[in-house]
């Protein structure tokens, strides 16, 4: 049915479904640890239960008719689950991140922190876009290995310049690593 490549874009797309509810859904996480260290089990039961309604209709709605409205292959519906569950992650993380700040104070990453990680990611992603279009024809294998390079070496440079404490203390401990005997 599919060639190879189409394999690979399919399975791209539902990776990029998914990962629009990534950052969403580990905060998420996080918050519901803080509730049962806080002994309150109830609160991240209840917004887990709107998550699951939410991924229930949200993923109804992005795997079949989505699709269809928008004339393209049923098959890809597949990716609107995965988008759907995401976006279903960011409603359960803010309403665990607002009842929490109710409770014991602001809590969550700042606006400036996220903003500078994201631009260190799109710097990294642009830098690996660029060497991908100029990469000859090669196994795929090789060419992630010349396309994640940049990428890495680029958002290390801007987590750095953007002073990410975590992109110092990394580096550290690889000094310190390399300096054993």
């Amino acid at each position: 049915m599919w060639s190879r490549r189409e394999d690979s874009v399919y399975v791209w797309a539902i990776l990029a479904g998914s990962a629009v509810g990534l950052l969403a859904s580990t905060l998420g996480r996080l918050y519901s640890s803080t509730y049962y260290a806080l002994r309150d089990t109830r609160t991240p039961l209840r917004y887990a239960l709107v998550r699951v309604a939410l991924t229930t209709i949200l993923g109804y709605i992005f795997a079949i008719p989505l699709p269809r409205w928008l004339g393209i292959p049923a098959v890809w519906g597949a990716a609107g689950l995965t988008a759907s569950a995401g976006i279903a992650g960011w409603v359960e993380m803010l309403m665990l991140r607002r009842s929490l700040n109710a409770r014991i104070g602001r809590t969550g990453l700042g606006a400036g922190f996220v903003i500078k990680l994201w631009t260190g990611a799109a710097a990294g992603a642009a830098a690996g876009w660029i060497v991908k279009v100029n990469v000859p024809a090669i196994h795929p294998a090789l060419v992630a290995l010349v396309v994640l390079g940049p990428f890495g070496l680029v958002y290390l440079a801007a987590t750095l310049a953007f002073r990410i404490p975590e992109a110092s203390a990394m580096l550290d401990r690889l000094g310190r690593l390399r300096r054993r005997p």
